[in-house]
């Protein structure tokens, strides 16, 4: 076996490894935010009584530092009122997603907009877990078929002779079929936007995104109709 079969066999048998690394180990734990101590707020010394012969600043000076210190949120629109909006991480869809979150912020201070993974469905799962499985399988099958259907007691069968005699192009092809397979498995195509737990827009339903002005709209009138309905009660 020459280098070039041993690169066509190897880079696959390692990038399928590799796969299956990130298919089956589980994201590390969240760790909490601590805030760290020099950002925590400093106590003002109390000033000590002075002598009534040293000339000392107003006292106004002193409170006009500590004005700042107000949140420049409270009252906003969105205050109170959560947006929430799942997305498909698979799908390239978190650029959107921040997007529409910025925009969100912007529009309706003191808004909270939450990012989530819209996972597939529970049977996509599972069959996206099976793939790895099946491509070791053909590569197994592949590389040792003359040895595993002795061993199992099975008549070798005739397509077995089909895949040997093209053995590379076998393993590249299952390769690349499987994660084009386990990608589209992994993928849901979902952009929900809801308020206060409330669906509002569904790319699932409409087959598109929504604009920016038309979410905003959409927020704005949810968010003005509950401000309505909270007066009335």
């Amino acid at each position: 076996m020459d280098r070039a079969q041993i690169l066509l066999v190897g880079l696959p048998l390692f990038l399928l490894c590799t796969d299956l690394i990130h298919l089956f180990t589980p994201p590390p734990p969240k760790h909490p935010h601590h805030p760290h101590p020099h950002h925590q707020p400093q106590p003002q010394p109390h000033p000590h009584p002075q002598h009534h012969h040293h000339k000392q600043p107003p006292v106004v000076a002193h409170e006009t530092l500590e004005a700042p210190t107000q949140k420049p949120v409270v009252g906003g629109i969105g205050l109170g009122s959560t947006v929430k909006i799942d997305f498909c991480s698979s799908c390239s869809y978190r650029g959107n997603a921040v997007t529409m979150k910025r925009m969100l912020e912007t529009q309706f201070p003191g808004i909270d907009v939450v990012l989530a993974n819209y996972p597939p469905s529970l049977p996509k799962r599972a069959v996206a877990k099976l793939v790895p499985v099946f491509q070791i399988g053909v590569v197994g099958i592949v590389l040792g078929g003359e040895q595993i259907f002795p061993m199992l007691g099975v008549r070798t069968p005739p397509w077995y002779y089909s895949l040997r005699a093209n053995k590379f192009g076998t393993i590249a092809s299952t390769w690349l079929l499987g994660n084009a397979l386990q990608s589209f498995l992994q993928s849901s195509g979902a952009f929900e936007v809801y308020c206060d737990d409330e669906l509002v827009f569904s790319k699932l339903r409409e087959g598109r995104f929504p604009g920016e002005i038309e979410l905003k709209d959409i927020v704005g009138r949810r968010l003005a109709n509950a401000d309505i309905s909270n007066m009335l009660s």
